[in-house]
């Protein structure tokens, strides 16, 4: 099949990283101002369509050919523009993202850090970001730039040459990227799910306006009383600022505050001799420091011209398990609902009933908080069938591990957290009830001990906020392993096999089609789906752990913490934890192609939940698709749970 490389450059007075791609492209302004191409490895062209040049007939044609396979660098972008500019639909199955490949790589997601990450030297041209605020994004006026709103190419023809070197440079450094990776090879069902995606970010899901706009006056009209009733108490200029408040405090109280933090401010509520005033003024600026409308707002900033919001994910976000990630309004982190009934609050908000949702249900920031998934419904006619992965992650571990007796709860009760506190405690699991003591212990150990978690991790839980004490904690944590053997030994296994194919060369099989191999630049660990996982640059070595030296298997990657490509370690545990998570995704994977095999429209997916817009009465069949046998992963027991709603709520 014949390849053609694309790289374009656009301008939109829509600001792109607000918006999004798809709300971008609908601004009347928008244009493709540069198109960069190359055939397989010819030399790279510049169409200059922003000074009157056309596209050649070969390459307007291949543009919808399906013996021409379009590759780009987020070929989102790529795609989703040239559609809009030309006016044809570019159907995702003829497009090759090369970040995607790079994110399949444990790479960086941006070109210009996989090209540094791979030493691609034509990926470092640092003029490009300065140019592109010129020419590509509007422009304030001023006696700098004579007064005008946008910079055309006659306006400064010098930087206009040097931006169309950029953008013949970007297709080839993309192209050399792409090379790089030759090793990422997909499987069909793995293209068949990147079509797949970009159809769900294409599709997009109705967004409520006439809540995301009620939620966000309701806000703002809040937030104007809370700052006036604050200044009144207080008489300062800007009470939500640290230094002027601390200052306030001082005087009023005769005590020096270094911080105001929401531990320090809970102390200072706490105190019954603090003044009325005092606490008043504090508890305006708790409110004032609510963020219960952001992505309210972020709503409001990407739904498209039809009320859709479009763009919410990006394909092998999570690099290397392949995991979405969410973009723009992060569907990802939506609080859940904890109050009811659901429908009543959203008529009040609906219709500005303030006072009543603050005398019935909760503050209003808590409120609009409890609103914000509700805010994605169903088109017009049809309603949202939600349906997810029950312990997927749980059930995945223990299928790779072989713990016989947590396959045995997942194929009858599935009641894992009450079987894990009946077998830590030696209890009868009916013992276990809801909201018991035993149950919260047994739902905590599940939740951090999988991978090797110790205190830490349990604290991340919040074992600590149940009162359970570091003795206990450790209690609990020697209790689950020494239940979990196999699980421990999968822990032990991996690493080993890390170890000795970093060290050999060889294939070094585990468990469950697990295998691993190493070269020099990658160490690939095989999954059951015929997916990899890519570690780069491995190498054993020491790394100092707990004050002592430990031989540790490290790589190159991003650090999360840092955002920054660099040396890190790793371990069973995480080792584990990526395999898991690899093969949970890969089970949503196939429930997603199920269903759009069966033509269920698929607007959404958060975590391992499917969301689709259709008809009622489908529940019943979602589930039956969630659950059913995957061919490369036998004896895994799978089960979907779901519910049928107006709008996208946590049941």
């Amino acid at each position: 099949m014949k390849e053609l490389s694309i790289d374009i450059e656009t301008f939109s007075s829509a600001d792109l990283g607000k918006v999004g791609v798809y709300k971008y492209t609908e601004a009347p302004d928008f244009a493709v101002l540069l198109f960069a191409y190359a055939w397989g490895d010819e030399d790279v062209q510049v169409v200059d369509l922003a000074r009157g040049e056309t596209l050649p007939r070969d390459v307007r044609a291949a543009l919808t050919d399906k013996n021409v396979t379009k590759i780009a660098f987020n070929a989102n972008f790529e795609r989703t523009c040239l559609a809009k500019y030309l006016g044809v639909k570019m159907p995702a199955n003829l497009w090759d993202c090369t970040r995607v490949r790079a994110l399949a790589a444990g790479l960086p997601g941006s070109l210009k850090g996989a090209g540094e990450a791979l030493d691609i030297e034509k990926a470092k041209m640092e003029e490009g970001r300065a140019l592109i605020r010129k020419f590509c994004m509007p422009q304030t006026p001023s006696r700098a730039n004579g007064g005008k709103k946008r910079i055309l190419p006659a306006d400064a023809p010098d930087d206009w040459e040097v931006f169309a070197l950029y953008c013949r440079r970007d297709v080839e450094a993309e192209r050399e990227i792409r090379k790089r990776l030759g090793y990422i090879i997909y499987t069909s069902e793995e293209r068949e799910l990147y079509a797949l995606d970009q159809e769900i970010n294409d599709r997009g899901v109705a967004i409520d306006r006439a809540l995301v706009e009620a939620a966000i006056a309701a806000d703002t009209q809040s937030a104007e009383q809370t700052l006036a009733k604050a200044r009144q108490l207080t008489g300062l200029d800007n009470p939500a600022s640290v230094a002027q408040l601390k200052a306030w405090l001082k005087e009023r109280t005769g005590r020096e505050y270094p911080s105001l933090t929401k531990a320090v401010v809970a102390d200072i509520l706490a105190d019954d001799d603090m003044p009325d005033d005092v606490k008043d003024a504090l508890r305006c600026r708790q409110r004032l420091g609510k963020t219960s409308v952001a992505k309210y707002r972020k709503m409001k900033d990407v739904a498209c011209a039809d009320g859709r919001a479009r763009g919410l994910f990006q394909f092998y976000g999570a690099n290397r398990t392949g995991r979405w990630a969410g973009r723009l309004v992060q569907l990802q982190n939506l609080a859940r609902n904890h109050v009811e009934p659901l429908g009543l609050l959203r008529k009040l908000v609906k219709a500005g009933e303030t006072e009543l949702i603050e005398a019935w249900y909760a503050p209003l920031p808590f409120a609009l908080a409890q609103l914000v998934r509700t805010a994605l419904v169903a088109s017009p006619g049809r309603v949202l069938t939600v349906s997810d992965f029950s312990a997927i992650e749980a059930r995945v571990i223990a299928w790779l591990a072989g713990e016989t007796w947590r396959n045995e709860v997942f194929a009858t009760h599935g009641k894992i957290y009450e079987a894990s506190a009946s077998q830590m405690f030696h209890v009868p699991i009916e013992s276990v009830t809801k909201g018991s003591d035993l149950r919260q212990k047994g739902k905590v150990a599940e939740l951090a001990c999988g991978y090797g978690g110790g205190v830490g991790a349990l604290k991340t839980m919040g074992a600590d906020k149940m009162g359970l004490t570091d003795d206990e904690m450790q209690d609990v944590i020697r209790r689950w392993r020494a239940k979990s053997p196999r699980i421990v030994k999968l822990w032990e296994d991996l690493e080993t096999a890390a170890k000795l194919a970093i060290g050999t060369g060889e294939i070094v099989r585990v468990r469950q089609g697990i295998a691993m191999r190493a070269n020099g630049k990658y160490l690939r660990v095989h999954i059951p789906s015929g997916r990899s996982l890519f570690y780069a640059e491995p190498r054993v070595e020491p790394v100092e752990k707990f004050g002592r030296s430990v031989e540790s298997v490290t790589y190159m990657g991003v650090n999360q913490a840092t955002n920054r490509w660099e040396r890190q370690d790793t371990y069973g545990g995480k080792l584990t934890e990526n395999i898991v998570q690899t093969v949970a995704r890969d089970c949503l994977g196939v429930a997603m192609l199920r269903m759009a095999r069966a033509g269920y429209d698929i607007v959404a997916h958060v975590h391992d939940e499917i969301i689709i817009d259709g008809p009622a009465g489908i529940l019943e069949d979602v589930n039956r698709l969630m659950a059913e046998p995957i061919s490369w992963a036998q004896g895994l027991i799978l089960r979907g749970d779901g519910y049928e709603t107006e709008y996208y709520r946590k049941d």
